[in-house]
């Protein structure tokens, strides 16, 4: 399966704020990605969409000349911004940076996304915590249907779909834990249309086992060959099992976060190489990863860079950890092209560890 002509499954890396951190855009062109996610809601507050726009879009404004999910902001308005109000309209908010106050309605977040020139195109929707009472969802689950009858509607505005070159509009299937809900909201979405679903309100403080049932659930409702996106999940475990079930495009902060703090994802699973046991280990960080970082240099080197508050060992781990990412997502798009996905899923459980809370949640 293919969206934007780029083969999936994939994982895009987080450009939050137009930039992956302590990346640069060629690192990212060098270890093959194609798609980038960045996001609407911080971007719309600075440097400002008029700024952007002036530079002439998002992609030039980042020197990113490849494709870019913009994510709507409904996440951060929900958890970051401070005396929101939502009504059936839209959102009225105060800035998480001064205080200022804004209005965000599904036709405003639509603009925004259209004006930072995106290639694909989030929806606004109304996230929820966990856990959340079903009556609680419910309400939310009808703004989001709202808010994405409204989203379409306005798109078309300025995009025919048939029109091959427009951007891409997803819709984001919403509903907590609850089953009814998420097939419910699924139904509406696919009357509506989209061109993918995104399962959005997981990795929000529940248990892994219940982020892979609802993922499963959902998927096994979803029509074949539709684009799945599994939002802000997630570690290669995650991946791994989401792919298994259907899911096949995917986020997280979790590589340069990690990488920040002197974690490395390995062959074998998670290293904190910021331990002491690490002090004389003079082995690259990944025996079998071919990238710059473990070609060049040790754990025992990068363990002091952390040690010592020196910025390079940032970079290098957040280097590698997305060096990780990619050549991860390689081997799973092979192996499916090769039939051989089964065989993949088993070496990877049986080689690669990783702690139950090592989990994202964005």
């Amino acid at each position: 399966m293919k969206i934007l002509g780029v083969d999936l499954p994939i994982f895009m890396p987080v450009a939050t704020q137009a930039t992956v951190k302590t990346l640069t855009t060629e690192d990212l062109k060098s270890m093959g990605f194609q798609v980038i996610l960045s996001n609407a809601y911080h971007l719309y507050l600075r440097p400002g969409i008029e700024i952007i726009e002036s530079s002439g879009g998002l992609g030039k404004f980042m020197s990113w000349d490849k494709f870019i999910l913009t994510d709507s902001g409904g996440y951060q308005v929900f958890s970051m911004a401070s005396l929101r109000k939502v009504s059936e309209e839209g959102v009225e908010f105060n800035s998480h940076i001064d205080g200022s106050r804004h209005f965000l309605s599904p036709e405003k977040v639509i603009d925004i996304q259209l004006s930072l020139g995106s290639n694909i195109i989030m929806p606004l929707d109304e996230p929820l915590s966990y856990p959340a009472g079903e009556s609680e969802a419910k309400k939310a689950l009808d703004n989001t249907i709202n808010w994405a009858k409204r989203s379409k509607k306005h798109f078309l505005k300025f995009y025919d779909f048939k029109n091959a070159k427009r951007p891409l509009l997803f819709g984001i299937i919403q509903g907590s834990s609850y089953k009814n809900l998420r097939k419910h909201c699924l139904e509406k979405l696919l009357e509506i249309g989209f061109d993918g679903y995104a399962i959005g309100g997981v990795s929000v403080g529940e248990p892994r086992s219940l982020v892979y049932e609802i993922v499963e659930y959902v998927a096994e409702n979803m029509p074949k060959e539709v684009p799945i996106y599994v939002m802000g999940v997630g570690t290669p475990r995650d991946i791994i099992t989401c792919v298994d079930v259907g899911a096949n495009m995917f986020d997280c902060v979790i590589p340069t976060r990690y990488g920040r703090t002197g974690t490395a994802f390995t062959s074998s699973g998670k290293k904190v190489l910021r331990n002491a046991v690490y002090k004389r280990d003079f082995s690259p960080i990944d025996i079998e990863c071919d990238c710059f970082v473990c070609q060049q240099y040790s754990r025992a080197y990068v363990r002091h860079l952390f040690n010592t508050g020196e910025i390079l060992g940032l970079r290098l781990l957040s280097f590698h950890n997305v060096y990780f990412y990619s050549k991860l997502m390689e081997k799973i798009r092979k192996a499916i092209n090769e039939d051989s996905w089964k065989n993949l899923r088993k070496e990877f459980f049986k080689f690669y560890k990783e702690d139950e809370n090592d989990f994202c949640t964005d």
